[in-house]
């Protein structure tokens, strides 16, 4: 009789040691796993209620075979970013070209956390002094045009404090426009989307681009049947022609057929 208390108590033991181990190591505890890993399973239950084979990586979730308690020992971790880097100069100077700004992922994410955002942006500019800081010259050709937001960083006053030439606005009808000005879909060239034919927009001439009284291509010395070029500042692609309504002190078009020269 004793002999059989001592072996029933043995077995319970056993019993209660495997019962401890299955705990401490079923589910997804310590077993998060990236992407698809048939290697990330348990045995378990599921999530839909069955017992067998259940699995711990990120795409368990659209495969339905996560083990019960994966949200729980799998939580989902966004991405985090830094915040933008200044702006940087133009690339090219005299010229239209693109200035850069930069942010670093601080936390990549995980357990189909929210992915990562744009790290970098782009955005059309103009350097009016070269390498050597000497004043581009102007040239004749096309108008180099983009947003009207560009125009908010500009300077009002020079490096003494006096206010700088106020500027003008220059009405004109768009007669066409190339195809890739609505191809494109980055953040820097979203506003060539409302340059569109037969419609008027103005376009702002200020400091640093009014030299002389004039910006480049701003069409004051042609008549109002003169066809005009112009060019996207950010997208050399997107290019047309227009025609010159008149010269007005300040502009009036609705905010999104508002324009600057560069």
């Amino acid at each position: 009789m004793r002999g059989s208390s001592v072996e029933v108590a043995y077995w319970l033991m056993v019993l209660c040691y495997l019962g401890r181990k299955h705990l401490v190591t079923s589910g997804c505890s310590g077993r998060c796993c990236r992407g698809r890993n048939m290697g990330c399973s348990s045995t378990d239950w599921r999530m839909d209620r069955t017992y067998g084979t259940c699995y711990c990586d990120e795409d368990c979730i659209n495969a339905k075979d996560c083990c019960f308690d994966y949200f729980t020992e799998c939580p989902a971790q966004d991405c985090a970013v830094g915040a933008w880097s200044f702006w940087s100069g133009c690339a090219k100077p005299c010229q239209p070209s693109v200035r850069v700004r930069v942010r670093h992922v601080e936390q990549q994410p995980g357990n189909s956390g929210d992915p990562c955002p744009w790290l970098e942006q782009r955005a059309g500019c103009r350097e009016y002094r070269d390498q050597r800081g000497t004043h581009c010259g102007l040239h004749s050709g096309p108008a180099f045009i983009t947003s009207m937001k560009f125009g908010n960083r500009r300077p009002k006053h020079d490096s003494y404090g006096n206010p700088l030439e106020a500027g003008f606005c220059v009405e004109f009808k768009l007669e066409s426009r190339t195809p890739h000005c609505t191809v494109e879909n980055r953040p820097h060239t979203h506003w060539m989307r409302y340059i569109t034919e037969g419609f008027k927009v103005c376009v702002a001439c200020e400091p640093p681009a009014l030299r002389n009284s004039s910006c480049q291509g701003d069409g004051q010395e042609s008549d109002k049947e003169t066809l005009l070029d112009w060019q996207a500042v950010g997208n050399p692609h997107c290019r047309g022609t227009w025609r010159k309504i008149q010269k007005t002190p300040q502009c009036t078009c609705p905010t999104q057929h508002n324009f600057i020269f560069t």
